[in-house]
């Protein structure tokens, strides 16, 4: 696949990666000699200086011949231009772009991006996704992460392993044994920073990360049994008055009317904006950082922190301060992935990557068959797919210990007329059926493969 990439900043560079890494061809395109110097030098891209919207750019890097342009610079207007010139002169069949500003993405003007108008096929907000990471892990503490799947019936929970979870050393094929009735599967785990799919005789360690995928009615049940029972926070700090900020505080007052809410911003402007925003939450302005100030917003009776500003040691530095200051959970935005090995040691809960959630969105559109949903998990390290499976799916009509499945593939849960069925091996697939997988990222090749062959083509 032709790919041209509008932007090289973090959120560009993590989709040239990925794309690079699967053997596309990818172009990239900005302003910054210096980003454009640092894209060329560390992966196998083409990249050059230009203004991704302008015609003889677009030429230069390709768009006669692209099969998808991906317009994410900072400029909201500079990526929808470069979608529209891509359509109407290049005819580039798909054209996705990057949208930060809330006001574009009101529902009242969803015609705005059409064919008839700004023909963008796939809308990116990081944002909006870092907003909805951040409410989903607020309902489900005890996970470091959590990705629904299947309209919601299905979630796949990231889970670390204490010293005092009970299933420590237990080998995974007991676990049917000791809860038959419980619908949920371990489908990857993190050991000394390696993730690897396990097979039904591998036991979980402590210091382990576990994903498992689960009918979300026995999410909180399964987190139970691997020890995990924190109650959801009635009391949270925010740092960081941005638009992730915002955005959660006024989803929190919205949904969740009984859940006290401060923010703390130290940008005085953007704290008396959020003040007159929010209803219900305390704004405060100052420094995440400063103790006194945590102090004053009680942070010894907090159950969470999360901190959403734009500077990655900031939002470390104010978790470890907020721990040491007596909080029970911390929660930060990281967008350097490079600090990801560092949080678990300095106490911090869980973090999240903007950058994973708008790849992932990238990735469903480049997976070939009929994808309904795909979220690429520990920075592409593994990716989760939900497909649906056709009479001719080299999965349909056989038991699954007779499909062969590689190892690195494990199917985590199959969805069949609204019902959640944890996959054992005697499980045979339908047409029809919509299926949960688990891949790790050097098999999904293989997992295309075979849906190259058993799922229609988009």
């Amino acid at each position: 696949m032709k790919v041209i990439v509008c932007g090289a900043g973090q959120v560009g560079f993590g989709i040239a990666r990925q794309l690079a890494a699967e053997q596309n061809d990818v172009t990239v395109i900005d302003q910054s000699p210096q980003l454009v110097h640092q894209m060329s030098d560390t992966l196998d891209v083409r990249a050059f200086v230009g203004h991704g919207a302008h015609p003889d750019v677009l030429e230069r890097a390709g768009a006669a011949s692209a099969d998808m342009l991906i317009a994410v610079t900072f400029h909201d207007e500079v990526n929808m231009i470069a979608c529209q010139v891509a359509h109407s002169v290049f005819k580039v069949p798909t054209k996705i772009a990057r949208i930060r500003a809330q006001s574009y993405l009101q529902p009242g003007f969803q015609d705005l991006f059409s064919q008839d108008h700004l023909p963008i096929d796939v809308i990116i907000s990081p944002e909006l996704e870092v907003g909805k990471a951040v409410l989903r892990r607020l309902a489900v503490p005890g996970a470091f992460d959590i990705l629904n799947f299947a309209d919601g019936k299905v979630s796949v929970v990231g889970v670390s392993l204490e010293e005092d979870c009970p299933i420590v050393n237990t080998p995974l094929r007991q676990l049917t044994d000791l809860f038959p009735d419980l619908k949920s599967r371990v489908v990857g785990i993190v050991r000394n920073g390696e993730l690897f799919v396990p097979q039904s005789d591998d036991p979980m360690l402590v210091g382990d990360e576990a994903y498992f995928a689960a009918d979300v009615r026995d999410v909180r049940r399964t987190l139970g049994i691997f020890g995990h029972e924190e109650t959801a926070a009635r009391r949270i700090i925010i740092v960081g008055a941005g638009n992730i900020g915002l955005h959660v505080a006024q989803e929190l007052e919205t949904s969740h009317p009984g859940t006290r809410v401060k923010l703390i911003e130290r940008d005085r402007e953007k704290a008396v904006q959020a003040a007159d925003k929010l209803k219900r939450s305390i704004v405060l302005h100052g420094d995440g950082l400063d103790p006194e100030l945590l102090q004053e917003a009680g942070i010894a009776e907090t159950e969470t922190l999360v901190t959403l500003t734009n500077n990655d040691q900031a939002n470390i530095l104010s978790c470890v301060v907020a721990k040491r200051e007596g909080c029970q959970r911390t929660m930060a935005l990281i967008n350097n992935n490079t600090y990801a090995p560092l949080m678990r040691s300095l106490g911090i809960d869980a973090f999240i990557n903007p950058r994973g959630a708008t790849v992932s969105t990238v990735l469903q559109h480049v997976r070939r068959g009929r994808i309904r949903g795909l979220q690429s998990v520990r920075d592409g390290a593994a990716e989760i797919i939900e497909a649906e499976a056709l009479e001719t799916s080299t999965l349909v009509g056989k038991p699954l210990r007779e499909v062969n499945l590689p190892d690195g593939i494990l199917v985590g849960a199959v969805i069949r007329d609204g019902e959640v069925i944890i996959p054992r091996g005697g499980t045979e697939v339908i047409a029809g059926d919509r299926v949960v997988l688990f891949a790790r990222s050097d098999m999904v090749k293989k997992v295309e493969q075979m849906f190259r062959v058993s799922l229609e083509f988009f």
